[in-house]
């Protein structure tokens, strides 16, 4: 058997080699040539990441931001997050280039760093910032949605065995507001106000079977403003936590 699964390794290697040959692979990050074994960044820049440790640091600048819009329990970013640049080409190839197997890794990585910081133990449920669906169909995915998947998988299974939850039907985007990029911070809320709706039924339902506390995702927070205009809604009902990618100082 053991001699078997080398043969397996060694042909998947074979193949993996052969379609970087001819579809040749290069780092989220730094453009260079990904090596066989590399996945989506490569090892020297996957070293560098700045991550922000707020998994395992209470009261953290996301939290602090987050507590002067909305009474959120806790709150994650993965990394500080530029616009332009080395590290801010992540989230751009993800949410512009559809780089969704990168999305996903991002998301598994924040997922198993809030298992490792012992702060997000109790999160029932998932649910990602949704999209307009004229935004959706324009761009053909909801990116928080990805994200939410690969925390998930990150997070699971929990050490009482519990499963997380993705729950896309509970909030819906009414207003399908401009983008955020060139606002100032008061305009952005001004723009979200009211955007959100909680579907009150599916509350009640996941609140029947025990759901009472909320991770919400998204893949990078600024201001807080969306995130907090989602927040604010289901806090009627659950206890809400944050979590996302990217973190602008």
């Amino acid at each position: 058997m053991g001699c078997w699964n080398e043969i397996v390794r060694g042909t998947r290697y074979s193949f993996k080699a052969l379609g970087d040959l001819f579809f040749p692979r290069r780092c989220a990050v730094c453009e260079t040539l990904l090596a066989c074994e590399e996945v989506n960044i490569c090892e020297d820049c996957r070293g560098d990441i700045p991550y922000t440790w707020f998994w395992s640091w209470p009261e953290n600048p996301a939290e602090e931001r987050m507590w002067t819009k909305a009474g959120i329990e806790s709150a994650a970013s993965l990394f500080f997050y530029r616009y332009t640049g080395g590290y801010g080409h992540i989230l751009h190839k993800f949410k512009y280039g559809c780089n969704i197997p990168l999305g996903m890794a991002m998301g598994r990585d924040l997922g198993e760093k809030m298992v490792q910081g012992g702060r997000f133990k109790d999160i029932d449920a998932i649910v990602p910032i949704p999209l307009h669906w004229r935004r959706q169909w324009h761009r053909g995915f909801n990116q928080a949605e990805i994200v939410s998947r690969g925390v998930a998988g990150g997070l699971e299974p929990l050490p009482d065995g519990r499963i997380i939850p993705v729950i896309r039907n509970l909030v819906k985007r009414v207003k399908n507001t401009s983008t955020q990029t060139r606002l100032t911070g008061k305009e952005k809320a001004e723009n979200v106000k009211n955007a959100f709706r909680v579907e009150k039924k599916v509350a009640l339902q996941l609140l029947s079977k025990g759901i009472n506390h909320i991770l919400l995702v998204d893949d990078v927070l600024t201001s807080g403003s969306t995130l907090a205009a989602c927040a604010t809604p289901l806090m009627q009902y659950f206890r809400i936590s944050v979590a996302t990618i990217g973190f602008v100082e």
